[in-house]
């Protein structure tokens, strides 16, 4: 592949809710632009973008990849970022990797949550975007439609540039509102002019109307002279929309057919005039020698730096660190540093990726995105520079995963194995996370929702063969008492020679504070007791409140007292009051009205408005208080409950049916709490076996 300067690359992610045709508008791009002679298709598992083997399985995309692709003189970085929000974190990553957003939208399904969480991470973000309405080809489809969705949800912004052209229900052309002037599409594939249809002509006021509004509000001269009702010129026009889209403040609204390769040509001359090289954008970091804000701004005459904002690992082609150039040129055999880790990264070969095909590059320029092959201790969000001058980019911030499942190994001794898959696949998804939960003998893995884990489970078996259960996980139950019981025990064993003698007289009540598991004291007189055998009696305590009798859960909150006994001065032993101690505490326990306590979590809820009445009706199903509801950006409202932390399982699914899925939720352990009758009773009963069984 040819080299291209800072000026002459774009880099544009698409973005959109799962379904809308993002992946099949990156196939007819690319048939336009020559690099293929056919256009592949997400059903039959050949595009260019989607060829993972649970992408090609499950017909949707999982992973963010890169197609570069060369439009004249101007290589277009196009990154496909999955739709459907288990894969947020792709999202995130090929957003920060970006300079401008398409925002694709399906004529026939119209604006859905995806389309709205898109526009939010475009505002997060500051990126200039275009929207792109595809499926034009069928009939149901209505741009109109979707043009109003979007003038309603976000106002004078909105500028439709084209009007779809029909005739006997087939997509045949398209009216450009700028131009006033109609194109149709000959059998060859290109366009010749053709007549505005009659029935254009409304909808073409309409659109010329709210393109000109949309001109007039980027600047108070053209405000003035719109509502004179002077004309703006084609020239006129066109420079407002380069400044102005490259700003957002004017959002351009495109269409075609992905199936039909129509509409792209001109959304790629579009993206080449339209949105900003990178040089017209700002990036900067930290020097971390002088602690100095350093402007990067993609300037290929500064010193070499680059951001790592992707990894991938691949059983069979390896480990590439996908990179952004921030400045300066790199050139293959490069030497650059890793200030996180304090490490020279030599870069061997630069490689640009299409899709899951490497090409080798000589250089690549501030802007570009490229790959490096094998990097020994970078990990996705590290910033890579020269010593002299080591710079530090603000890390990506990366959706936390709160969706949790217990896995185990389906086949015995596979634990090793599954550890180092697991190992590689959080170093290439920042979403997923691992937890060994000791204390209720489990593993857990985190993800962003059901369908995350289900994936994951998924690749382990496909890419790394080792199969894996995922199942409901256990929670962390505790036990804790609320009367006091004053108990003896007497542990006394002959077995020929020396015995065994140990006896204690203790009480046993609540403590205040659950944070403790236990307090031990002693207010022996006379000793009944000698001094020595204290410490075995708060080992035996110690022993017994790791597992409750009740239904062998942790105990917290009790306070222990030894207040009398008697020893005998041969068979008495450290191990025989230790055992004492144990025995007494389950006896004492037991008679002091123990309960089982639950864990509760903090939970907040982000929803629309619209939502919140379903939402605060289900918390309350699940046995949550609502706390209260603050109000946030974008008309949401942030609902703040507690809820027991048993009752989040499946939260996710839930929510987001509920909301179409524009639901987000976090949550945070806060405290215990006494656990209702009935949930004790199950949970008494399932456990029953470990109590017996001492386990």
């Amino acid at each position: 592949m040819n080299v291209y300067t800072t000026d002459k690359i774009r880099n544009v992610v698409l973005l959109g809710h799962g379904g809308c045709g993002k992946t099949s508008l990156v196939e007819a791009m690319a048939y336009l632009s020559g690099m293929t002679t056919r256009m592949g298709k997400v059903a039959d598992g050949n595009t260019i973008s989607d060829y993972d083997k649970e992408e090609i399985k499950r017909q949707f995309s999982i992973n963010t990849s890169v197609v570069p692709i060369i439009w004249e003189d101007t290589k277009i970085n196009i990154l496909d970022a999955p739709g459907y929000f288990d894969f947020i974190g792709e999202v995130e990553e090929a957003v920060s990797a970006a300079d401008a957003a398409i925002i694709v939208v399906s004529g026939k399904a119209g604006i859905e949550a995806g389309t709205k969480k898109a526009w939010e991470i475009c505002e997060k973000y500051k990126l200039p975007r275009m929207v792109f309405v595809t499926d034009m080809d069928i009939d149901e489809a209505s741009y109109r439609q979707v043009v109003e969705q979007l003038q309603e949800l976000y106002g004078k912004r909105i500028a439709p540039f084209h009007l779809p052209i029909r005739e006997d229900g087939q997509f045949v052309g398209y009216v450009n509102v700028l131009q006033q002037r109609a194109k149709r599409w000959t059998e060859k594939g290109d366009v010749e002019k053709t007549d505005i249809p009659e029935y254009s002509k409304a909808n073409l006021e309409i659109c010329r109307e709210a393109l000109m509004e949309a001109v007039a509000e980027t600047s108070e001269e053209f405000m003035d002279r719109y509502f004179a009702g002077e004309e703006f010129s084609e020239d006129e026009i066109r420079q407002a929309l380069r400044v102005n889209v490259a700003d957002g403040s004017i959002v351009p609204v495109l269409m075609g057919s992905n199936i039909l390769a129509r509409g792209q040509y001109t959304l790629l001359v579009d993206i080449v005039k339209y949105l900003p090289s990178p040089e017209k954008r700002k990036c900067a970091g930290i020097n971390a020698k002088t602690n100095e804000v350093y402007e990067a701004d993609y300037d290929f005459a500064k010193p070499k730096s680059a951001y790592v904002f992707k990894t991938i690992v691949d059983p069979f082609i390896g480990k590439y660190s996908l990179i952004k150039v921030n400045s300066g040129v790199l050139k293959t055999d490069d030497v650059l540093f890793n200030f996180h880790k304090d490490t020279d990264e030599k870069i061997g070969k630069l490689y640009v990726l299409r899709g899951n095909k490497t090409e080798e590059v000589k250089e690549l320029h501030a802007g570009d995105i490229g790959a490096l092959a094998k990097l020994s201790v970078t990990t996705t969000t590290d910033s890579l520079s020269v010593k002299s001058s080591p710079v530090l980019y603000i890390r990506t911030v990366i959706s936390m995963p709160y969706t949790a499942m217990r896995y185990q190994a389906k086949n015995k001794g596979d634990e090793d194995k599954i550890s180092q898959a697991l190992q590689k696949l959080t170093l290439e998804d920042l979403t997923l996370k691992t937890v060994n939960d000791s204390e209720n003998g489990q593993t857990l893995l985190y993800g962003i929702g059901e369908q995350h884990l289900e994936v994951t489970a998924s690749k382990l078996l496909n890419k790394y063969k080792i199969e894996i259960e995922l199942s409901k996980p256990k929670i962390a139950f505790r036990e804790t008492i609320r009367k006091k019981a004053d108990v003896e025990y007497k542990y006394k064993k002959q077995s020929g020679g020396h015995g065994q003698y140990g006896h204690v007289k203790m009480t046993f009540e609540p403590y205040g504070e659950l944070g403790e598991t236990y307090v031990f004291e002693q207010t022996v007189v006379g000793g009944a007791v000698p001094k020595n055998y204290f410490p075995a009696v708060e080992k035996g305590i110690q022993e017994a409140v790791l597992k409750g009798p009740l239904a062998a859960y942790p105990v917290v909150g009790v306070k222990a007292v030894l207040y009398d006994g008697s020893y005998h001065p041969v068979d008495s032993s450290e191990m025989a009051f230790k055992t004492a101690a144990r025995q007494a505490f389950k006896k004492g326990f037991m008679e002091a009205s123990p309960v089982l306590l639950e864990p509760i979590s903090s939970l907040k809820v982000v929803v629309p408005d619209a939502y919140t009445g379903d939402v605060m009706g289900d918390l309350n199903k699940r046995r949550g208080r609502v706390l209260g509801m603050n109000p946030v950006e974008g008309g949401k409202q942030e609902i703040v409950a507690d809820i027991p932390t048993m009752e989040l399982y499946g939260y996710n699914t839930d929510l987001r049916s509920m909301t179409g899925g524009a639901g987000e939720f976090s949550y945070e352990f806060v405290r215990y709490e006494q656990a209702p009758s009935d949930v004790q009773e199950r949970e008494i009963a399932e456990r029953a076996n470990k109590v017996d069984s001492g386990e």
